[in-house]
């Protein structure tokens, strides 16, 4: 399967609450920190949820 490589570009201060949680649920908890998941369903539906926020680009 594919992975993904997610790095927070943006802050959270000010976001809303479930977008703070996404964050974190993916893993990202400081500004220009990056981590890779596998691109099933649910990660790409958070990341969509965040897209503001994050970059991503698929990792072959």
């Amino acid at each position: 399967m594919a992975r993904i490589k997610v790095t927070q570009v943006k802050s959270q201060i000010g976001r809303l609450q479930s977008q703070k949680r996404t964050l974190e649920a993916l893993g990202l908890r400081k500004m220009n920190q990056t981590v890779e998941h596998e691109a099933t369903p649910s990660v790409i539906g958070m990341v969509n949820t965040v897209k503001h926020l994050v970059s991503f680009e698929e990792i072959k």
